[in-house]
């Protein structure tokens, strides 16, 4: 007597103990990916590659910052090196970054609220992908649809909800 084919639901559980066809199936490919049989490309991801020479690239960039903005001139001229920008830069580059982001942020957070309706106009209640709600008579409609088609509360319901108890 055979097995009957598994059955694809979300609630089957995958139990390693019987032997499914599907089961075994999936184990025949995890050897053959492992180099037994199968033929492919192998090696690092592209994203895998600049990830790492990104993250070297900044260690050694951060580690000629220090050495060039906190070593002093001579332990630089002893190692060779005569030809590096003044040390003013060194101070002036972060500083400049850090005022570049904070005027950044207070000329984003400004430009939001020019951007928005004070609370007094209707746009903030309406606009032009507000939805009202339907009204459906037909009971076929009414049978195949399980939940309400989407659509915006209105504002009396609103108030009436949140406010009912203040009258």
């Amino acid at each position: 007597m055979e097995d009957p084919p598994p059955v694809n639901s979300p609630r089957r559980v995958l139990s390693l103990s019987r032997k499914r066809k599907g089961v075994s199936s999936f184990l025949n490919f995890e050897n053959k990916a492992s180099g037994l049989g199968l033929s492919g490309q192998h090696g690092p991801k592209p994203a895998e590659v600049y990830g790492f020479v990104g993250s070297i690239t900044t260690i050694v960039a951060t580690a000629i910052f220090f050495i060039w903005a906190y070593f002093p001139e001579h332990w630089l001229h002893s190692i060779g090196i005569f030809y590096y920008p003044s040390r003013y830069w060194a101070v002036a580059v972060p500083t400049y970054c850090m005022v570049i982001i904070v005027l950044g942020l207070a000329f984003y957070i400004g430009l939001n609220f020019m951007a928005t309706p004070s609370p007094t106009s209707l746009n903030v209640i309406f606009d032009e992908h507000s939805r009202e709600p339907q009204e459906f008579t037909t009971s076929a409609i009414e049978d195949n649809l399980p939940i309400e088609p989407i659509s915006d509360i209105g504002i009396n319901q609103i108030n009436e909800l949140m406010f009912r108890d203040l009258k």
